[in-house]
């Protein structure tokens, strides 16, 4: 039988969330049912609410969950109750050319719910992310089901469902750090902390972290910035360059999304270099670059997306490696809340107060 459980919802665009009556329906073939246990805050429930990403109203914000297993559709295998499940938004399709040429983190036909849950009147909701996890139950397509140890924290795991999996696969996956190689990362929010850490996983000997707060700065420190910049007070190209023994860095990533920072980035690599975006930039950003110096520098400028990341690979390994105490998951958590808190941890969010809230349900 269907469920009804609270879920946030945000109605129109700017207006605040409510927290509303869900109907979960039972999974249909291909499904899953998830009982959620954490999910975080991230810029992209902001970015929904506000308008930023579509106007398919109304939306079930929420998506980077963890949480167990309750049920499964018809034809699913390989995923059953009492899995303890990370989320993820690019279950891929396995057979479109992205997935038949090796390359399944660039899956063109991911998969989403057969169907969607509803208002109580049964008014259809759009899924962020096609997850919708500021609810107790939510529906997913199986494959965006990813099983992991049980023995990590959903708190922390549930980050691994977007910002942080966004981040370290940034610098990992899409710039390709390796041993003592210098990275730049612009933005030091929780995607820009985690591609820190995941520089410093890598190998990398410098990495300078560059935001416009100080204690933005501090909290990169901790998760292995060797550097800093306050882009308020100083050059950031002249000070990356002047860090990097004058010549730039191997790969920096932009991690705001932001002409003026992309430029910054383009301007601060050495030659050869590679530049990675990984904030989502607004639509109406354009950036100018020099044809010549694209040319005569040589390298790579890569976008990423999801942290070209494939969940079934990279989302276990990460649990491991938290377990293990080599990748510091459970810092990014700034603080949990309850799901009626939401409003008030996206504010907290926009002013920079936290690197993530999570809501625990």
């Amino acid at each position: 039988m269907p469920h009804t459980v609270q879920g946030v919802v945000s109605r129109a665009k700017g207006a605040p969330v409510e927290l509303v009556d869900v109907v979960v329906p039972d999974p249909g073939p291909g499904d899953a049912v998830v009982d959620v246990q954490a999910c975080g805050v991230c810029h992209t429930d902001l970015h929904y609410r506000e308008g930023g990403i579509g106007d398919d109203y109304p939306y079930l914000l929420g998506h980077e969950a963890a949480g167990v297993v309750s049920a499964v559709g018809e034809g699913v295998v390989g995923l059953e109750a009492g899995d303890f499940v990370i989320l993820n938004w690019r279950a891929v399709c396995g057979v479109c050319r992205a997935c038949a040429a090796g390359k399944p983190w660039y899956c063109f036909d991911t998969r989403n719910a057969s169907t969607p849950m509803t208002l109580a009147d049964g008014t259809p909701l759009s899924a962020a992310l096609g997850i919708g996890a500021f609810a107790a139950k939510t529906l997913v397509a199986a494959g965006q089901c990813t099983k992991v140890d049980s023995r990590i924290a959903p708190t922390a795991a549930g980050l691994l469902g977007c910002g942080v999996m966004a981040g370290f696969g940034a610098a990992v996956n899409t710039g390709g750090v390796t041993r003592g190689q210098t990275v730049a990362v612009i933005g030091c929010g929780g995607v820009g902390d985690a591609a820190i850490a995941g520089a410093r996983l890598a190998g990398a000997s410098t990495v300078v972290a560059v935001d416009v707060e100080d204690r933005k700065l501090r909290w990169a420190e901790g998760f292995g910035a060797t550097h800093t910049v306050n882009s308020r007070s100083e050059d950031v190209v002249e000070r990356i360059r002047e860090i990097c023994g004058g010549v730039g860095a191997d790969v920096v990533v932009d991690a705001v999304g932001r002409p003026e920072t992309y430029r910054q980035a383009f301007e601060a690599r050495d030659l050869a270099g590679t530049v990675v975006l990984v904030g989502v930039p607004n639509p109406e950003h354009v950036v100018e670059l020099p044809m010549a110096d694209v040319f005569g520098r040589g390298g790579a400028l890569r976008s990423s997306w999801y942290g070209d990341c494939l969940p079934s690979r990279d989302f276990p390994m990460l649990v491991d490696l938290a377990l293990q105490g080599r990748f510091p998951l459970e810092d990014f958590v700034s603080e949990t809340v309850g799901i009626g808190d939401v409003e008030e941890a996206l504010a907290k969010m926009q002013r920079g107060d936290v690197l993530r809230s999570v809501v625990v349900l």
